[in-house]
């Protein structure tokens, strides 16, 4: 691991943690945000061990530790892992990779701690905790994905929000292609 490793993983655990402490809106999850551009950029354990740290040590000062830590802990590692497998050897991924990836691992997340664990752990019928689950897994996957638009680009430079020729096909869409000055906006700017 290089030097810059370390500060980037210590910055972006106390971003994760600052964030989740505010919650902004109902299930803020910036976690997988930062997940899965470790996942493809660096080994595969060190994203998973930054997902075990993340929920263990955020639940160490804000609730306490307990058995709903480590299931929480353990399926978000279990996603690190996954997403490293899955993003191995791809050379550029996209926005769009990164988002299906995030609802994806959301998907997995939230029915395994929710459907599968929340009905053992705490005697909640099975048909509620799926039924239960719907709106806060739709809530879930707008937080990551909000996330995931925001902070991926920054810790990979390949992924954009808005890829360039999906803007120049609206910019002729709407027959501005003449009229718009060429410095703004700037998504319409050729790189």
């Amino acid at each position: 691991m290089n030097a810059s490793k370390p500060l980037r993983y210590a910055g972006a655990f106390l971003a994760c943690n600052i964030l989740r402490l505010f919650r902004f809106f109902p299930n803020n999850d910036p976690i997988m945000a930062f997940v899965l551009p470790f996942s493809r950029q660096d080994k595969w354990l060190y994203s998973a061990f930054f997902a075990f740290t993340t929920m263990v040590v955020f639940d160490y000062f804000t609730s306490g530790i307990g058995i709903w830590t480590f299931t929480t802990a353990i399926t978000y590692t279990v996603i690190a892992i996954a997403a490293g497998f899955y993003f191995r050897g791809r050379k550029k991924v996209g926005m769009k990779a990164y988002l299906g990836t995030g609802i994806a691992g959301i998907l997995f997340f939230d029915f395994v701690t929710g459907v599968l664990f929340g009905p053992t752990l705490f005697g909640v019928p099975l048909q509620a905790a799926f039924l239960g689950q719907i709106p806060f897994t739709l809530l879930h996957i707008a937080s990551a994905s909000a996330y995931i638009a925001l902070i991926v680009p920054f810790l990979d430079k390949q992924a954009s929000i808005l890829p360039i020729d999906v803007a120049d096909k609206t910019r002729e869409m709407i027959g501005l292609l003449g009229a718009l000055p060429k410095k703004i906006p700037f998504l319409f700017q050729k790189k």
